[in-house]
């Protein structure tokens, strides 16, 4: 597989990923939940995210900038791998996966590094501004990732004879994320799924086998 096939599959997720997150920024206030094309469980639901998947948090401001930056480190480190599978002519279904993980990492990456800096804050009554008078509303690698793509297929309740969680609201499908996100899964899924396949070894079929053997040969002795 060609390197500009990598690099063409990365961009269009990045151009794709980052023009639905601005677009959303700036369109929607803060909780904000739309229908797709009337569709009640495909929704655009306006949410950003300050650590790490599913809104997990740890250490404060120090903990984000240490999440970033660990997340650039990713990124660096996927650029030299990506570059070292396509010079090796890796199986293409495996550089396709790479590909999806790295490109959904740099796109979360971009929000993470440049989004305090570029808008000001969504809230539930506004919506943000690009490069408002007077700054972001956060510095350089504390900015927060922006979701959205939320499918509720099923809403429903526990029976009352559940235990722990008899009568409680039940929701299938709950998460709220992005196409990076969703780039990154559909990569990893289908690595673990076919992980056989891209991992195989060359087939040895058409090798002859050489048998060593110490016993003279003279012309006296045939061979059948």
């Amino acid at each position: 597989m060609k390197l500009r096939n990598v690099v063409i599959i990365i961009v269009a997720i990045i151009i794709a990923d980052q023009a639905l997150k601005i677009w959303i920024k700036t369109s929607f206030p803060f909780g904000h939940v739309k229908d797709v094309m009337g569709i009640k469980w495909f929704k655009l639901y306006f949410i950003e995210n300050e650590g790490m998947a599913w809104g997990w948090k740890f250490g404060g401001d120090w903990g984000k900038m240490i999440l970033t930056l660990f997340r650039l480190g990713a990124v660096i480190f996927g650029t030299w791998y990506l570059a070292r599978i396509v010079r090796h002519n890796y199986h293409k279904g495996f550089i396709v996966c790479a590909a999806l993980i790295y490109a959904g990492a740099l796109g979360n990456l971009i929000d993470s590094m440049f989004y305090g800096l570029i808008f000001s804050a969504s809230d539930y009554s506004s919506i943000a501004a690009v490069f408002p008078k007077g700054g972001g509303y956060a510095g350089f690698l504390h900015g927060r990732v922006v979701d959205m793509l939320y499918f509720p297929l099923i809403r429903s309740h526990f029976p009352s004879w559940v235990p722990v969680w008899g009568g409680e609201n039940f929701e299938f499908f709950s998460p709220i994320f992005n196409i990076a996100d969703a780039s990154i899964s559909i990569g990893v899924i289908t690595l673990l799924i076919f992980q056989k396949k891209f991992f195989k070894k060359p087939s040895t079929d058409g090798d002859h086998p050489v048998v060593e053997t110490s016993t003279k040969v003279n012309d006296e002795m045939q061979v059948l």
